[in-house]
């Protein structure tokens, strides 16, 4: 007997909250909207009529996919982040609501300065954060910065998605290494680097550790590499009264305060993510003395 819209959805909700899927309303809709190629608002229209064999076969397939492990957001091709809506593949991690933590705090930064700032994403992956910091700042001209030929690939495809090439361009550029003269003069870095303990990277869930690329995972034996080589090396890259945010790991806002004391930054703060959990960590480059 053919199923409805709302059967096919129903029965993934179903299978995927069993599954110990946190998100299985959403994951559940956003692969019969792909598999059917409706919008939200046509599949909430849709949802008493019968879909087509090829429909529910698509969709099947998908939902297959995902109860092996694959992430809805690989499966689709795109997912949204602060508003936007931008393409992902398996070459970048899949943005999580925890960076918008991150993006917020920038924001918070960046509307004290109304003339405009210049602000680096370092470790841009899919050009996430510096993308929102751009759409929700329009003063601000972002560079991301992004190790990864193929991650790189996709930053620049996503600036044009969002309609951003006018603030926003792309580089390639190692975290680990000083900066480039092409990247310096910053009012605000923001870095969302790899940051999992080399040895926790296997432990990870199927979804993570089979799926996204370990290079954007892992951080190094204590999972702090990327904090001191940032925190030390491009500081230079900061601009007097610039600013340095990081995303850190749920445990590891403490270690990385150290770091950034160590390496003379100053005003040293934590904010909590909406888990509860420190999730970002930012300080200040002195200002000049007169």
């Amino acid at each position: 007997m053919p199923a409805t819209y709302n059967d096919l959805y129903l029965d993934a909700r179903k299978a995927l909250k069993a599954a110990g899927v946190e998100q299985a309303q959403l994951e559940a809709r956003e692969l019969l909207c792909f598999a059917s190629g409706k919008d939200r608002g046509e599949f909430l229209r849709d949802l008493p009529l019968y879909a087509s064999d090829g429909v529910e076969k698509r969709f099947r397939n998908l939902l297959d996919r995902r109860m092996r492990g694959e992430p809805v957001a690989y499966l689709i091709g795109e997912w949204e982040f602060y508003g936007l809506t931008l393409e992902i593949c398996r070459d970048v991690l899949i943005p999580r609501p925890d960076t918008e933590t991150l993006v917020e705090q920038g924001i918070l930064f960046l509307r004290d300065r109304p003339d405009g700032a210049r602000v680096l994403d370092l470790c841009a992956g899919s050009g996430c954060v510096g993308l929102a910091l751009a759409d929700n700042c329009p003063n601000t001209m972002v560079i991301l910065a992004e190790w990864s030929a193929d991650a790189l690939r996709v930053c620049r495809q996503n600036i044009l998605r969002c309609g951003l090439s006018q603030q926003v361009s792309a580089a390639q550029t190692d975290a680990l290494e000083p900066p480039p003269r092409m990247l310096r003069d910053f009012d605000l870095i923001v870095c969302n680097p790899p940051y999992i303990p080399t040895l926790e990277v296997g432990r990870l869930d199927v979804s993570v550790r089979d799926y996204e690329p370990r290079m954007a995972l892992d951080g190094g034996e204590d999972g702090l590499k990327f904090y001191r080589a940032v925190s030390k090396k491009w500081k230079r890259a900061l601009k007097p009264g610039g600013k340095l945010i990081f995303e850190v790991g749920y445990d590891q806002a403490q270690a990385v305060k150290a770091i950034m004391a160590q390496n003379g930054y100053q005003d040293i703060q934590t904010t909590m993510d909406p888990g509860m959990h420190w999730r970002v960590v930012e300080g200040n480059v002195e200002e000049k003395s007169e």
